[in-house]
């Protein structure tokens, strides 16, 4: 597990680049979960391919079926309802498609 205090003392003693910093590691910890989540599909269905961030989630083997469970997955491994706005092939094309949806739904939460 990464070490937060150097984040956490940067972003307290006012670091110009300390909330940069706490992002990219929020933001890698998302990329991270995400993965997990759709390396377990696959991993039901048997299939064992290289998923990268940048993988077209189709051409590693994820079905439309597959695509609605990776989907109640996002949902539970981050404990927020999906806007259904958001729910587009768009935003289900990749990992880092994913992780910018669930970082901008996170943030949101976060603000309101």
């Amino acid at each position: 597990m990464a070490d937060f205090g150097v984040v956490d003392s940067a972003v307290a003693h006012g670091s110009p680049t300390g909330g940069k910093l706490k992002m990219q590691t929020l933001d890698t910890d998302v990329q991270n979960r995400i993965l997990a989540l759709v390396k377990a599909i696959l991993e039901q269905n048997a299939i064992a391919a290289n998923v990268h961030p940048e993988s077209r989630l189709v051409d590693v083997g994820l079905t439309s079926m597959d695509m609605v469970n990776l989907m109640l997955g996002v949902e539970a491994e981050f404990d927020f309802t999906i806007p259904q706005a958001e729910i587009t092939p768009e935003n289900f094309q990749s990992i880092k498609t994913l992780e910018r949806m669930v970082a901008g739904q996170l943030h949101a939460e976060k603000a309101a």
